[in-house]
């Protein structure tokens, strides 16, 4: 009975860690942007600021006022050149636009060549994101392989548990193709 438990705390473990792996991703892909504005574009935007870095989002309110505009209002009025600044250095491409008080981020209409080193872009965050996803299943696999070496589990109950393993594996992979396929027809929509 206690080597029951502890495999079913091995998968257990395994399909939280892999939960992780696919949110990250999740918020990864969030971040690539599409034609339409959306405040997740520039939350991993980070702005130094009196010598410290700190993520946009904690230094202003981000809003999206119009389908193709974010609206950037700073707490702090100091900090608009330095927002402006780290927006101009990240991998955004976009121009920011002040008038002193806010910073407005106008977001341009894809063109044809964008889309598809964007959508490559998914490809690859997405292909992390599965790695991920194996290297969790390597990490359980070698723990059951311990576990059968030191005495505590029979050969039955590894092939079992690593055939239980795949499957959470394949579902977890299979969760991350379809949020690729989602986001890469939202890039290609028009």
């Amino acid at each position: 009975m206690a080597q029951e438990e502890l495999l079913r705390e091995l998968i257990k473990d395994g399909d939280v860690r892999m939960q992780k792996c696919i949110e990250a991703t999740r918020h990864d892909l969030q971040s690539i942007r599409t034609g339409r504005a959306n405040p997740s574009l520039v939350e991993r935007v980070e702005v130094s600021y009196y010598g410290s870095i700190m993520p946009l989002p904690q230094m202003a309110t981000v809003t999206a006022p119009e389908p193709r505009m974010l609206l950037i209002s700073p707490w702090d009025k100091s900090a608009l050149p330095a927002i402006e600044k780290a927006i101009q250095k990240s991998d955004l491409g976009l121009n920011p636009s002040s008038d002193g008080i806010n910073i407005r981020l106008v977001i341009p209409s894809l063109t044809q060549e964008t889309r598809k080193n964007l959508i490559r872009n998914v490809h690859k965050r997405v292909e992390e994101g599965k790695v991920s996803v194996r290297n969790v299943r390597r990490d359980i696999i070698e723990d059951l392989r311990s576990l059968k070496k030191g005495g505590d589990i029979g050969e039955d109950e590894e092939k079992r548990t690593e055939a239980e393993v795949q499957k959470l594996t394949d579902r977890h992979i299979h969760q991350l193709d379809n949020m690729q396929k989602s986001k890469e027809e939202e890039l290609l929509e028009v």
